[in-house]
């Protein structure tokens, strides 16, 4: 097998049996320890997927059979590997698939401290290791590595606890859809008593918190919107504060108002970078940087500058947002897909966290979280609009043609464009691994950002 087909930018993804099977992820395992080297254990984590505890142990026994020693963190969500891996100063794998179906699983890379790899920071160079070792095995190290076994759950919970306190706010009630993933191991550890915490004045509802990597229920990726109705009409019923979702491995959190309305994933951005900002100011931090990446909404880097710190605008990318955050110190980074890094979190992602800045901010206020999120979304956007393009190169010049004159061009990341005025921009890229061409667009009125949105969709699908 050709692991290109599995090894994508910044992850490995692939069929369970059919891609990644035991003997693959072996491989794999291999050679992630001579990459990182034997000087530190590889922490070792599984999400609640029906194949991932049999993955992960494949996974550890190639790494010691390369004389790496391993802890096993067992069941854990991929902040909490984050975690491990900032805390231990250790490199490690996490084994999920994040909101993909049951048929998939996955492996997340980290260099000790919780830094990402990327194929530009050593994926290439384990997926070419691994494919050799696939071909003509596994040769044994003088010395095997042994093997360990470490819950983290409870340090994970107290360690979120010290960074935002939540023991003074408001009650709130809250209804949170863990999409039968491991929100429901975290978040009972975290927002309530389950690692042996203070109770915290939030009363959860809890929806699909039993682990099962099967998702029964609705597909664990709440960036889609059918996998947000049961937990919207949940918010109304109970007449809850506010809604949380979290994706199958639990890194990423989108937030539902009172109302049962979404609140946009840069809205919770610009709320969280505005609260860490105001903190390290007050710490004596004068020179601030936050990151976004190029597709959120212009409210990021208003709020920012407002906030008297500087925004760093960057691709889009996961690895990517990590090594900027590391380039410039940022205190926090956000992306449209809520993802959000955090510099006392190892400038690793994390859902929870950023959950939590939202509790604070509403429990800290009389007004509800629909009129607080409003505060935070004053322009209209599209959202991400995906569409099959058999010629990219073609459809870029379409745009770039009839936009001639209209508007600033800039190709950070694909093909951006702003009108000279700054009421709309939009902006089109291609996808690392499909045909597709994504649009993002985004106006000071509904009107403007209709017409924007669908001009440039008639010329990407001319």
């Amino acid at each position: 097998m050709a692991l290109s087909e599995i090894v994508k930018a910044y992850d490995v993804r692939g069929l369970v049996d059919g891609q990644l099977t035991e003997e693959v992820v072996r491989a794999l395992g291999a050679a992630f320890a001579d990459e990182v080297g034997t000087d530190a254990p590889i922490a070792i984590g599984h999400d609640m997927r029906p194949s991932s505890p049999a993955l992960a142990a494949a996974a550890a026994d190639g790494a010691m059979a390369r004389g790496a020693d391993v802890v096993s963190l067992g069941l854990c969500s991929t902040d909490g590997s984050y975690f491990a891996s900032g805390s231990l100063d250790a490199p490690a794998m996490m084994f999920t698939a994040s909101h993909n179906p049951a048929a998939y699983n996955g492996i997340k890379f980290s260099r000790a401290g919780a830094r990402g790899v990327s194929l530009d920071t050593g994926l290439a160079a384990i997926r070419d290791r691994a494919q050799h070792y696939l071909d003509h095995g596994i040769p044994e190290a003088s010395r095997r590595g042994s093997r360990s076994e470490r819950d983290i759950l409870a340090d994970y919970a107290a360690h979120l606890r010290s960074l935002v306190d939540l023991s003074r706010i408001r009650p709130l009630k809250v209804v949170v859809d863990a999409a039968n993933g491991m929100g429901g191991l975290t978040v009972p550890a975290v927002l309530g008593d389950a690692a042996g915490l203070g109770a915290l004045p939030i009363e959860v509802v809890p929806m699909y918190f039993e682990l099962d990597g099967t998702f029964p229920n609705h597909e664990a990726n709440p960036l889609d919107p059918k996998n947000l109705v049961d937990l919207q009409a949940a918010v109304l019923e109970h007449g809850a504060d506010l809604g949380l979702a979290f994706d199958g491995d639990a890194d990423r959190c989108f937030v539902i108002d009172e109302r049962g309305g979404a609140v946009s994933p840069s809205a919770v951005a610009a709320i969280v970078a505005e609260r860490e900002i105001a903190r390290v100011r007050a710490e004596g931090e004068e020179d601030v940087v936050v990151i976004h990446n190029l597709i959120t909404s212009r409210v990021v880097p208003e709020v920012v500058a407002a906030a008297g710190a500087t925004p760093v605008r960057t691709r889009v990318g996961h690895s990517l947002i990590k090594d900027r955050m590391a380039e410039t110190g940022a205190v926090f980074g956000g992306e449209h897909s809520a993802h959000y890094y955090f510099r006392d979190f190892w400038s690793a992602d994390n859902g929870m966290l950023a959950a939590m800045h939202v509790l604070a901010t509403l429990g800290a206020h009389a007004e509800p979280m629909s009129e607080l999120a409003a505060r935070y979304s004053p322009y209209a956007a599209s959202g991400e609009i995906n569409s099959t393009v058999a010629d990219v190169p073609a459809a870029y010049t379409r745009i770039v043609e009839a936009f001639a004159g209209r508007g600033d061009v800039d190709e950070l990341d694909g093909l951006t464009i702003t009108a000279p005025d700054g009421a709309w921009w939009f902006s089109v890229r291609p996808s690392n691994t499909e045909p597709l061409l994504r649009l993002n667009a985004e106006a000071e009125t509904e009107a403007d950002m209709v017409a924007i949105r669908d001009e440039v969709l008639a010329l990407i699908r001319a």
